[in-house]
């Protein structure tokens, strides 16, 4: 009976050793914050820290836009009556004056109008002849009333007729000095100019030599390049902070991001539906001709200034295609201060040397920012004011990060 029960006994007492030993505890080490940093004492002085303030921030508006003609300086000519073009004179980027002749055509339809005029003239001439006659016969007691009173409407209506037909030549363009020469010579000329109607530059030309063109047709345009529109199309969710009288400031690529200074004249009533923008224009000053109807611009437009939080440009630091701003978390811990990281000391209230707190603790905060505007950039997310910020230097510690990173990886 006792040899049976031996083995159990020795098993149970293994089994109690075995849970009296204990087991090494594992110590699992944090591993390192990437975004904080401890900067040395050689680079504390080229750092300088300060808060996130507010300040009033103009919230503009940044839309593409182009170059435009003046809509009430330009003008789209063409021929007043159907006819071919028998000369070409004008030709694009040519100054003209108001009234010049830029093309010629040969009309028959002009002709036809003259042919008429010079008949409805004999026919209101011989009316008129046969009205005197009737009033000398009338007070000679020949003809009667009734006889006089038809040779006088026929008189009537031959001149309502002259003048009509008068006015059909000055519909197809024919100036009163050619109708004055058609009275005085009756020879019928077929030609008929096509003429400007400002001064301007010719922008714009769309005939050949033996084209035959009619009224409906545009042979030129001509525009007054003296001034010229900035137009630009503005997203919806934008177009109320756009009102006309406001500041624009617009740069033109072409003439080397020269910024040109105006103010909105014009925001469009509608939405496009399409593209579901909102016109907007304003008018420039353009005697030099330096800019070119549809060049491309950006325009500016500067909205109603707010309070927001701001931060220096030069506090801005770019990592991963992100924003960030170096917070200060406080001073190192004791016991990761390095040798080069000494604390400088200060006199305690009874003399005595004390070590006085260093702020060379910082890290990394990423921020959403909107554009930079007089050397700061408004803060929209990730810093509140009153934080600290190395609002100078941040370059130089970005670096310090990225080297202690380095070391430890």
């Amino acid at each position: 009976m006792y040899p049976t029960k031996l083995p159990l006994l020795l098993l149970s007492l293994t089994l109690l050793a075995a849970c009296g030993k204990e087991e090494p505890k594992v110590v699992a080490q944090a591993p390192a914050d990437p975004m904080l940093v401890i900067a040395p004492a050689a680079l504390l002085p080229q750092l300088k820290i300060g808060e996130v303030v507010t300040a009033p921030v103009t919230e503009n508006v940044r839309v593409a836009g182009k170059i435009d003609f003046d809509e009430q300086r330009l003008a789209r000519i063409g021929a007043t009556v159907t006819g071919r073009v028998s000369e070409l004179i004008a030709v694009p980027g040519q100054s003209v004056r108001a009234g010049e002749p830029l093309a010629m055509l040969n009309s028959t339809e002009l002709g036809a109008a003259q042919l008429a005029y010079l008949k409805a003239r004999a026919q209101a001439d011989l009316a008129s002849s046969a009205a005197e006659r009737a009033r000398s016969l009338y007070q000679g007691d020949v003809i009667g009333s009734a006889e006089l009173q038809r040779r006088e409407s026929e008189q009537s209506i031959a001149a309502a007729e002259r003048r009509a037909a008068s006015d059909q030549l000055r519909v197809l363009g024919l100036p009163a000095a050619a109708i004055r020469r058609l009275d005085a010579e009756g020879a019928i000329n077929s030609l008929s100019p096509v003429v400007s109607s400002l001064a301007g530059v010719v922008v714009d030309r769309r005939v050949t030599q033996g084209q035959v063109v009619g009224p409906t047709d545009t042979l030129f345009t001509v525009a007054d390049l003296s001034r010229v529109w900035a137009v630009a199309q503005v997203p919806e969710e934008q177009a109320s902070k756009v009102k006309p009288g406001q500041s624009v400031s617009i740069e033109v690529a072409a003439l080397d991001g020269e910024q040109i200074t105006g103010r909105l004249i014009h925001v469009g009533e509608t939405v496009n539906p399409e593209t579901r923008t909102v016109l907007v224009r304003t008018e420039l000053d353009n005697r030099e001709h330096r800019l070119k109807p549809s060049m491309l611009a950006t325009m500016l437009i500067a909205g109603k200034a707010v309070e927001r939080p701001v931060v220096p440009a030069a506090a801005v630091v770019r990592e991963n295609d992100t924003d960030h701003v170096f917070v200060v978390v406080g001073d190192a811990p004791a016991q990761n201060k390095s040798a080069d990281s000494a604390t400088p000391t200060a006199k305690s209230a009874d003399g005595s040397a004390a070590e006085a707190p260093v702020l060379n603790q910082f890290r990394l905060t990423r921020v959403e920012l909107g554009p930079e505007s007089g050397g700061q950039r408004a803060v929209l997310s990730g810093v509140k004011p009153g934080e600290r910020i190395v609002v100078d230097g941040a370059f130089h510690l970005n670096n310090e990060r990225k080297r202690k990173e380095l070391e430890g990886s």
